[in-house]
């Protein structure tokens, strides 16, 4: 199923989200890689496997091959480091923040893609995951490196919609009867 044959099976009740991933996959504060690598992200750190699964079909058409894997790097990494970060910042004994972290983290590096687009990406898979330490300092480093705050804001938004389409899309799985992959 295409991206937009799976948006034309979301409920009325949902019908927002619908019209807001349109209207946000077009926002000119960000490039056609920040938009559909912000997709791509969100929806694998969503774990919805019908969104995904379409999500990556069609952003195939936006992204170039490096720059689709980058984004799913950045959903893969932040998975690993919104837990632990989260974990520190959450945790009243201070000493677990001098410890190392131990975790090998070489995507983050080694990407291949617009340094501040992986971090964007970053950005909303970690607000996706809740962690904050995580959304302070990949949204510290876009700015710094000379993103808008409009701009950081809009892939926001649109992690936002990817992440609510994905619940939506699960919660009619489970409405008909049928398995829930996550």
């Amino acid at each position: 199923m295409t991206l937009n044959e799976l948006l034309e099976t979301v409920p009325a009740y949902a019908r927002d989200l619908k019209l807001n991933f349109s209207t946000l996959t077009q926002q000119p504060e960000l490039s056609a890689q920040q938009i559909w690598g912000t997709v791509v992200a969100s929806a694998v750190a969503s774990r919805n496997e019908e969104l995904t699964r379409a999500t990556l079909a069609e952003a195939a058409a936006h992204l170039s091959p490096q720059a689709l894997e980058a984004a799913k790097g950045a959903a893969a990494i932040m998975g690993m480091n919104n837990i632990y970060y989260r974990f520190q910042h959450l945790a009243s004994n201070e000493n677990y923040r001098t410890m190392p972290a131990r975790l090998r983290m070489q995507i983050i590096r080694s990407h291949g893609i617009d340094p501040v687009d992986f971090e964007l990406w970053c950005a909303a898979v970690s607000a996706i995951n809740g962690c904050g330490a995580c959304v302070d300092s990949h949204e510290k480093v876009v700015r710094e490196k000379g993103l808008s705050e409009e701009a950081v804001l809009a892939a926001i938004r649109l992690a936002a919609v990817v992440h609510a389409l994905a619940t939506v899309f699960d919660a009619e799985r489970v409405s008909a009867g049928q398995p829930v992959n996550a």
